[in-house]
């Protein structure tokens, strides 16, 4: 998976399975079985959409248009928030229990994602901006000479 597409939708569904501790069950499941998985993972991902959570994931028109074997685009650092949720979902009509442990990786992940979607990214004030009544030495913003263009989760490089 270095190529950077990210996992299948197919790829997630298999993951969850054998997260639920159904991996050889994996390869005898029925289309329905199957069908029904993808379209928990699709509106799962809706709803993270939803709450802001937008990962890539190709969501579909109708579950009927929703492609198994799409490359997700999702980041890999979302893979494992991903894989467990979906593993919580689809347990009881398995008549499995979710340990623990998983539970708790999963409610980390999403919160995880969470966070990071509620966090706006910082961005420059233009050098035409306005400053607040407070400011009397400079009524503009001044832009800073070097800004750091790294985010939290790239390298910065010292030139």
């Amino acid at each position: 998976m270095g190529n950077g597409m990210g996992y299948s939708k197919r790829q997630f569904i298999s993951a969850a399975f054998e997260e639920v501790g159904l991996a050889s069950y994996v390869f005898d499941l029925q289309p329905q079985q199957i069908e029904s998985a993808l379209r928990r993972l699709d509106a799962m991902m809706a709803e993270w959409n939803a709450k802001g959570i937008r990962l890539g994931y190709p969501l579909p028109n109708s579950p009927e248009s929703s492609d198994l074997n799409a490359e997700s685009q999702v980041p890999d650092s979302a893979n494992e928030a991903i894989i467990t949720n979906l593993a919580i979902r689809i347990a009881p009509s398995y008549g499995k229990n979710i340990s623990q442990d998983t539970k708790i990786v999963a409610k980390r992940a999403y919160d995880t994602l969470l966070s990071r979607a509620t966090m706006p990214e910082e961005q420059q004030l233009s050098m035409n901006m306005p400053l607040g009544a407070g400011h009397k030495a400079r009524s503009f913003t001044r832009v800073p000479l070097d800004p750091v263009s790294a985010g939290p989760d790239a390298n910065l490089r010292y030139n």
